[in-house]
C-alpha cells in the first residue's frame, strides 16, 4: 500500500487562491486529461469552462446521472466517483482532496488520491491541513501552497433585514433556507436559492439570477463552499449546525472559513459574519479564519479496493479489513455497504449470488446513489428489483423502467414536490448510464436527461415566483439611484413601469398586481398614474368614435367594449330602458367620461331596439286602439307572452279588423298563448331575460342563464328544475308544465295535432290517428316526438294544458272502435259529429278564428277544475289491439286467461268551466269510466234539457234543436259506453272517489287469451 508521491504535484491553500482555475490552465495544455471535482454543480461548471477553451467536442463530461462523451474527447470533467480507475491520460487532476476525510464519502477520495495517476502530470488541489497527511502518504510529493488573493475580514452580527447587498446567506435545511428566502423577497425584493440537491441547470439559473443582478441576495448551503465561483461580498451564517450524514454537530473552524472564503473575488476583499439566531463568533475563531489556521487533517477515510466476490459473506469480510498504514482509518459504513448488509438477509439475493459474477454484479448494483434519501430498507428493495432483473434477464426490467420514469414526468407541483421527482429521475439516470444494464440505454439516456431538464426548468419558475420579486427588486434599484421612473401601456392594457408589469388596464379601470404593497408602491403608483391619465383621454375618444360592432352587453349586465368592460346596466323605470352606469376610476374626468357615457348609452338603447324589434314597435305603436292598444300594453309588459286563459275576455272581445292589426306586429293568437314568435330565439331571449332579472334583481336567482342553451341547442323541452325560479321559463319561451318545460310554440304545434282529433266526425273514415269519439282523443307518437316526452311526462303536459283524462280498459276501447268500423263506409250527414259542415272553416283567416275559439275551450288551468280523473299510462288502443294479436299458427291455452290485462286507455278531453261544450265534461246521464255519471236513457226515450240519445255503433249525434231562450247547445253523451244500458236512469253524484273496479276478467274471453299469450311469449 506503501506508494511514492514522485511526479504528483499538491497545490494547497485557502478559498480564492485560484487552485481550480490553474488545474484547467494545467489540463488543457496537455494532450489529453482527467479532472475530478466533489459536486456535479461543479464538475458542470468546470466543463463549461473547458469547453470555452477547446470546444465541445474534445470535452467529456462523466457523472454518475450524465455522459457527454464525443467521439475523439480529448478531456474528461468527472465527479470524483465517476473518475475511471486506471487512465492513460497525460494530466490528472482532483478538487478538493480534504473531503478525503469526510466520514461518508471520504474513502473514494482516499482512493482516487493513492492510485490514480496521470503519464505526465498529477495535481491534487486543496486545503493547506493536507500538507502533513500527503506528505506522509505518497513520499517524494511536491508542495505548493497559494496565498489567498483577497483578505477576509469579519463584520460581526446583523440583522437579516440589515444585510448589504451581494450576500450570500448560509444555512444547513431546506426549511431554513426556504424561510429566509421569503422573508428576503418581501423585506428587499428577493433572492436566489442553491441548494446540494438542485440539480445543474436549475442551480445554474439560479445563480444567474444573482450574478446578472436581478437580486442582491443569494440564499444557499454549504454547497457554495465547494469552488462555486460567485461575485459576493459578505457571507452570513443563519446556521452554525449541520447533519453530516451520521449526527448534528457544529461547524469546525476549517469547514466555516471554506465557507466565509466564498466572500471576496480576485483582489476585492471580502466580510463574513453570522445573523439570525446564532451568536457572535469569539475571537479565536475569528482570527483563525481571517490568519487561514486550521488543524491538520490527521487520518484519511480509507477501505480496501481488494474486494472478495467469491460469496455475499467473502465480499463483507473483505469491506471490514483494516487498513495497515498509519494515517489511514477505516471508512464507516457508507450507503453502499449499508444496502449490501440489508440485501444479504433476503433469501431470494442469497439463492440468485452463488457466482463470483453474481456477486460482483451485487456490489455494482449496491453502488446506485440514494438520491431520494430515503430508508436504508426501501433502497435495498429497489436495488433487489434491479439486481434480479439483471441475473434473470441480462438488463433492466424497461416496461417497470418506464412506469418509473412516467411518474416522474409531471412538472406540476409545488417545489418539495418537483424536488423529489428530480431525485427520483437522477435514480434512473444513473441506471441508464451503467453499462450493460439497459438494452437501450442511450433511448433512457435521451429520455430521462429530457424529463430532468423540464424538471429543473419548472423548479427554477416555481423558485423564482416564490422567491424573487424582480419588479420589486429592480424598482428599489432604480429609486435608490434617484431616476424617474418610466411607465407604458401595451396594447393589451399590461401597465409597466421600468419594464415590470405592475398592473392591468381593463377599460377605464387599472388593477395593480397583487403584492405591490411594498417601499416602492407609492413611486410605482405615481407613475402608472401619470401613463394612465394620458391613456385614459385616448381611450374615451376612440371609444365615443368607435362602430356598435365594437360594444357588446353580457348575460351579466356588463357592457363591453373590445371585450373590457365599460358600463354596467341597472333597473330603471322603464323595463326596457335600463340605466347605464360608467365603470371608470377618477382619472377619466370632465367631457371624457361625458363622451363615453353618452356612447355606451346609445349603443344599449340600439341594442335592445335592435334585438327586441318586434317588441320595441309594439310599444311605439300608434295605430292600434281600444282593446288592441290595451292588449299591446299587457304584451310588452309580459316581455312578449302572455297566457290566453288571461286575457280570455279580451281576445274574445276583439273584432277582425283588431287581430288583424295585431298580426302585423308579429303577434300569434295560439291555443294556450298569445306571443311574438320572433322572440323565441336565444339572442332575443336572452336580453329579454336580463331585463327582467334587472327590473327584479333577478341576476343571483336561481336558474339565471340556465335555458338559454337549451333554447340555443334547438330543444323541444326541458326537464324542469324546481329550484329555478318559474319566471326564467317564461322569459326562454318554454312553460312549466309538471316536470318538464315545454317551448311555448311547440305547444301551439301541440294544439294543432290535438284540434283535428276533437273535430273529427264519428263515422267519417279515414279516423285520424288518436282520434276515438270525436270528444276525445289518446296521445300519438308524433305529440310525443314534437314534445321530446314520455307517456308519464305526458299526461302531466294535458293536465297542465287544462285536459282532463278519462280511463278505460283496452279491450273496451278497442271494442268501441272496432265497432265504428262497419258504419265507416257510410257518407256521414252534414250535421253529424262534432262541429257542423257549415262552421268549417273556408279560408286561412277562418281558420286562425277557428283555432282561437279551440284554443279558449281547451287552455284552462288545472287548479279552475274541480274534478280530476284518475289516470295511468296512455295507450293507443288500436295499438293494444294489435299487440294482443297471437302469433300465426300458435294455438292459445287455457293458461292465457291467468295472464295479465293490458294497460288502460287514457282518453283526453278539454276540461275546465267549457265542459258544456262539446267535448266538455259529460253530463248527469252519461257515465264516464272511472265512476261517476248516472245512466242514458233507451232509444226512442223524450229527451229533456241536458239529456243526450245515442245511436248505433256509439258515434255521437248533435242535437241541432234548441229550446227557446237556450241558444247553448246541449252535449249528447254515448249509451254503448256502459254494459248496463237500458236501465232506469239513476241520480248524477259528483264526488271525488276512486275509479271502480273492473269485473274480472272472463276466461273464454279471446282477448284474456291473447294477452296471457303475449306474456307467455315474453317470458
Amino acid at each position: 500500500m506503501m506508494l511514492s508521491g514522485r511526479g504528483v504535484t499538491a497545490v494547497l491553500g485557502p478559498t480564492n487562491t485560484g487552485k481550480t482555475h490553474y488545474a484547467i490552465e494545467r489540463m488543457v495544455a496537455h494532450g489529453s486529461g482527467v479532472i475530478g471535482l466533489p459536486l456535479r454543480l461543479l464538475a458542470r461548471e468546470v466543463y463549461t469552462r473547458v469547453v470555452e477553451k477547446v470546444g465541445a467536442p474534445a470535452v467529456a463530461l462523466i457523472t454518475g446521472e450524465e455522459k457527454i462523451t464525443p467521439p475523439g474527447a480529448r478531456f474528461s470533467v468527472c465527479t470524483v466517483e465517476a473518475m475511471p480507475r486506471e487512465t492513460k491520460a497525460a494530466f490528472v487532476a482532483i478538487d478538493e482532496v480534504q473531503l478525503a476525510a469526510d466520514l461518508e464519502r471520504g474513502h473514494i477520495f482516499t482512493d482516487r488520491i493513492m492510485h490514480l495517476r496521470g503519464r505526465e502530470e498529477t495535481l491534487l488541489l486543496g486545503a493547506g491541513t493536507m500538507r502533513r497527511i500527503l506528505e506522509r502518504l505518497l513520499p517524494g510529493i511536491t508542495i505548493i501552497e497559494r496565498p489567498r488573493m483577497s483578505q477576509l475580514f469579519y463584520a460581526g452580527q446583523k440583522k437579516i433585514t440589515r444585510l448589504p447587498q451581494r450576500t450570500a446567506i448560509v444555512a444547513f435545511s431546506a426549511d431554513e433556507v426556504y424561510a429566509i428566502a421569503e422573508l428576503i423577497r418581501r423585506q428587499r425584493g428577493g433572492a436566489a436559492v442553491v441548494l446540494g440537491a438542485l440539480s445543474p441547470r436549475t442551480r445554474n439559473a439560479q445563480v444567474g439570477l444573482y450574478q446578472e443582478g436581478d437580486v442582491e441576495y443569494l440564499v444557499a448551503t454549504d454547497a457554495i463552499g465547494m469552488g462555486l465561483n460567485l461575485d459576493v461580498d459578505h457571507v452570513a451564517f443563519a446556521q452554525d449546525r449541520k447533519f453530516d450524514g451520521y449526527q448534528f454537530r457544529n461547524l469546525n473552524p476549517a469547514e466555516m472559513a471554506q465557507i466565509a472564503g466564498r466572500a471576496g473575488r480576485h483582489v476585492r476583499d471580502g466580510t463574513f459574519g453570522v445573523t439570525g439566531q446564532v451568536q457572535p463568533l469569539d475571537n479565536e475563531l475569528v482570527e483563525r479564519i481571517e490568519r487561514h489556521q486550521f488543524d491538520e487533517v490527521k487520518v484519511l477515510q480509507w477501505r480496501s479496493k481488494s474486494l472478495d466476490y467469491s460469496s455475499i459473506r467473502s465480499l463483507k469480510a473483505s469491506l471490514e479489513t483494516s487498513p495497515t498504514i498509519a494515517g489511514l482509518t477505516r471508512a464507516l459504513p457508507a450507503t453502499d455497504s449499508q444496502a449490501l448488509d440489508y440485501l444479504s438477509r433476503y433469501p431470494e439475493i442469497i439463492d440468485a449470488a452463488t457466482t463470483a459474477e453474481r456477486v460482483e454484479k451485487l456490489w455494482e448494483a449496491c453502488a446506485l446513489p440514494d438520491y431520494r434519501r430515503i430508508a436504508p430498507a426501501q433502497h435495498a428493495d429497489l436495488i433487489s428489483t434491479l439486481f434480479s432483473d439483471l441475473v434473470r434477464h441480462g438488463a433492466v426490467n424497461e416496461d417497470f423502467m418506464a412506469e418509473q420514469v412516467r411518474r416522474a414526468d409531471r412538472t406540476d407541483g409545488e417545489i418539495d414536490t418537483l424536488s423529489a421527482r428530480i431525485a427520483q429521475i437522477r435514480t434512473w439516470t444513473y441506471v441508464s448510464n451503467r453499462p450493460g444494464w439497459l438494452a437501450n440505454p442511450t433511448h433512457w439516456q435521451e429520455k430521462t436527461r429530457e424529463i430532468e431538464d423540464r424538471l429543473s426548468d419548472a423548479l427554477h419558475e416555481r423558485l423564482t415566483k416564490r422567491f424573487v420579486d424582480r419588479r420589486t427588486s429592480v424598482l428599489m434599484k432604480r429609486l435608490r439611484e434617484n431616476a424617474m421612473l418610466e411607465a407604458e401601456i401595451s396594447v393589451n392594457g399590461d401597465v409597466f413601469v421600468e419594464g415590470h408589469h405592475v398592473g392591468q388596464l381593463a377599460g377605464f379601470r387599472f388593477t395593480p398586481v397583487s403584492g405591490a404593497e411594498g417601499p416602492d408602491a407609492k413611486a410605482v403608483q405615481g407613475a402608472a398614474q401619470k401613463a394612465l391619465s394620458l391613456e385614459f383621454e385616448a381611450r374615451a375618444a376612440r371609444l365615443y368614435a368607435s362602430g356598435n360592432g365594437d360594444l357588446s352587453v353580457g348575460s351579466d349586465g356588463f357592457v363591453r367594449w373590445l371585450g373590457d368592460p365599460v358600463g354596467r346596466l341597472s333597473a330603471s323605470d322603464h323595463i326596457m330602458r335600463p340605466r347605464v352606469i360608467l365603470l371608470a376610476d377618477d382619472a377619466l374626468s370632465g367631457n371624457a367620461r361625458e363622451h363615453a357615457l353618452a356612447r355606451i348609452e346609445r349603443f344599449v338603447n340600439h341594442h335592445i331596439a335592435t334585438v327586441l324589434k318586434p317588441l320595441d314597435d309594439l310599444s311605439r305603436a300608434e295605430d292600434l286602439q281600444g282593446l288592441a292598444k290595451g292588449l299591446a300594453f299587457q304584451l310588452v309588459e309580459g316581455l312578449g307572452v302572455l297566457f290566453r286563459r288571461d286575457v280570455a275576455d279580451d281576445v274574445k272581445s276583439l273584432d277582425q279588423d283588431s287581430r288583424a292589426s295585431m298580426r302585423r306586429y308579429g303577434i300569434r293568437f295560439g291555443a294556450y298563448h298569445i306571443f311574438m314568435p320572433a322572440l323565441l330565439k336565444p339572442s332575443p331571449a336572452e336580453l329579454i331575460t336580463l331585463l327582467w332579472a334587472l327590473k327584479n334583481d333577478g341576476l343571483d336567482k336561481p336558474g339565471y342563464g340556465e335555458l338559454i342553451p337549451a333554447l340555443a341547442a334547438g330543444r323541444t323541452s326541458v326537464v324542469a328544475d324546481p329550484g329555478f325560479e318559474r319566471t326564467f321559463y317564461k322569459l326562454a319561451g318554454f312553460r312549466f308544465l309538471g316536470k318538464r318545460a315545454v317551448r311555448i310554440d311547440i305547444l301551439e304545434r301541440l294544439a294543432d295535432l290535438i284540434r283535428p282529433l276533437l273535430q273529427w266526425k264519428p263515422g267519417t273514415s279515414p279516423r285520424p290517428e288518436g282520434a276515438y269519439d270525436g270528444r276525445r282523443f289518446t296521445a300519438t307518437t308524433s305529440m310525443l316526438s314534437i314534445l321530446g316526452a314520455t307517456p308519464d311526462d305526458m299526461e302531466e303536459i294535458l293536465k297542465g294544458l287544462g285536459y282532463r283524462a278519462d280511463v278505460l280498459s283496452a279491450a273496451e276501447a278497442a271494442a268501441f272502435l272496432s265497432a265504428q268500423e262497419p258504419a265507416s263506409t257510410a257518407a256521414p250527414s252534414p250535421t253529424e259529429g262534432g262541429v257542423d259542415a257549415e262552421a268549417q272553416p273556408a279560408d286561412a283567416e277562418t281558420k286562425t278564428e277557428a283555432a282561437d275559439a279551440a284554443g279558449e275551450a281547451v287552455d284552462q288551468p288545472a287548479e279552475e277544475t274541480s274534478e280530476a280523473a284518475e289516470t295511468s299510462e296512455a295507450a293507443d288502443p288500436v295499438a293494444v289491439a294489435e299487440a294482443v294479436q297471437p302469433p300465426e299458427g300458435v294455438e292459445t291455452t287455457g293458461e292465457v286467461a291467468e295472464a295479465e290485462e293490458p294497460k288502460p286507455v287514457l282518453l283526453w278531453r278539454p276540461g275546465g268551466r267549457n265542459e258544456n261544450q262539446r267535448g266538455g265534461r259529460p253530463s248527469q246521464g252519461e257515465r264516464r269510466p272511472g265512476g261517476r255519471g248516472g245512466e242514458n236513457r233507451e232509444q226512442g226515450e223524450p229527451r229533456s234539457q241536458g239529456e243526450r240519445e245515442t245511436r248505433e255503433g256509439g258515434r255521437p249525434k248533435r242535437d241541432n234543436r234548441r229550446p227557446e231562450g237556450k241558444p247553448e247547445r246541449q252535449n249528447r253523451g254515448d249509451r254503448n259506453d256502459r254494459p248496463d244500458r237500458g236501465k232506469a236512469p239513476q241520480p248524477a253524484r259528483f264526488e271525488a272517489k276512486p275509479p271502480r273496479k273492473e269485473k274480472p276478467v272472463d276466461p273464454d274471453s279471446p282477448f284474456a287469451k291473447l294477452a296471457a299469450l303475449k306474456e307467455q311469449m315474453k317470458k
